[in-house]
């Protein structure tokens, strides 16, 4: 049988080393791209919709070249070509997806990139060094058919005289573990930032607080600016939050960052429970300013939600949650949906 992954095996040393793709794997799929065509909405016509997502893709580094890397096995890494086959199957569903954990070993995300296709690029911060950078990078994946870059891009870097973004003397450390990335995106006459960001996971009040309270700072700062580049700031991202209400949460709403309704009731990860999506593991997000002189213009909430990987995906495996993550992720997918303004 075809599969979109196909194009990898016209290079000798991408060949699967144990041959066809499993029926599982095959029949599973089959069942996963029905369930994205039901939960994500089409591509309209470019004038008409744009859907941007975010997800911590969970350490995506190497792979191994085979289609199936049993349960027990001593193969690593165990993300193989089953996975990237799913992997791949959502990142074709949107526009632009922010990636984080990318990690230094670029097979995974070259691979990807190859499968998805040459209409397909991306952006990359560099490799994050030390304890808290994780030695990952934060990502970009964009539809060249749908987006196009507007021309800025660039690292939150914070000045010394950091009280001014909001922090007390000595609170915040020297910089942030992984640097916010901002880039720009233009769809038709519509342009828009996207400002992705993986927040430290380290001491709520030593990193995680500072951190996100600088975020939601400078994102206030920069969005009440007279002269900024335009006025659609998005964020979205990791931002190791817990549920609505902690004082975490609150820190990232306080200057006026909004997470839409339609995202408020979606589990973040495959450890959260469903029936209490907010209770802990709320950490991936995607905000913005919906008042003054900061809301978004040219781009109207039509809908959100996640992309459900855990339970849908590897499931003839019987894998542990902790087995699944470092196949596919322990993140699901986080997505909206943009209305375009018509003429």
């Amino acid at each position: 049988m075809a599969t979109p992954l196909d194009v990898l095996f016209d290079d000798p040393d991408y060949l699967p080393a144990d041959g066809s793709p499993p029926q599982a794997a095959i029949d599973e799929m089959t069942a996963f791209s029905a369930y994205l065509d039901q939960t994500v909405p089409p591509k309209r016509a470019v004038d008409r919709n744009i859907l941007i997502a975010t997800w911590n893709i969970a350490h995506f580094r190497s792979l191994t070249r085979k289609w199936s890397v049993p349960a027990s096995s001593d193969d690593s890494p165990k993300r193989d070509y089953r996975c990237l086959w799913a992997i791949t199957e959502i990142l074709s569903r949107f526009d632009v997806i922010a990636l984080q954990e990318v990690g230094e070993d670029f097979t995974a995300l070259r691979s990807a990139m190859k499968v998805l296709g040459p209409n397909w690029s991306f952006l990359m911060t560099d490799r994050n060094a030390g304890q808290g950078g994780n030695d990952e990078h934060m990502a970009y994946v964009f539809d060249t058919t749908r987006v196009s870059l507007s021309g800025l891009a660039g690292e939150l870097v914070v000045p010394d005289e950091a009280d001014e973004f909001g922090f007390d003397a000595g609170s915040f450390k020297k910089q942030f573990a992984r640097n916010p990335y901002a880039v720009s995106f233009q769809t038709r006459d519509t342009t828009f930032i996207l400002v992705t960001t993986h927040i430290d996971y380290g001491d709520e009040d030593v990193e995680r607080l500072p951190e996100l309270r600088g975020i939601a700072k400078w994102m206030q700062n920069w969005a009440a600016r007279e002269r900024r580049w335009h006025h659609n700031l998005i964020a979205l991202g990791d931002f190791n939050l817990e549920r609505s209400g902690n004082r975490l949460y609150e820190a990232f709403v306080e200057t006026g960052l909004e997470v839409p309704f339609v995202l408020q009731s979606h589990p973040r990860t495959i450890y959260a429970r469903a029936s209490e999506p907010e209770r802990s593991s709320y950490h991936d997000q995607i905000a913005w300013f919906s008042r003054g002189n900061a809301a978004l213009i040219g781009l109207d909430i039509a809908n959100g939600g996640v992309v459900e990987i855990w339970g849908r995906l590897l499931t003839d495996l019987a894998l542990s949650k902790r087995s699944f993550a470092a196949r596919i992720s322990d993140h699901h997918p986080l997505w909206v949906e943009f209305r375009l303004p018509k003429d």
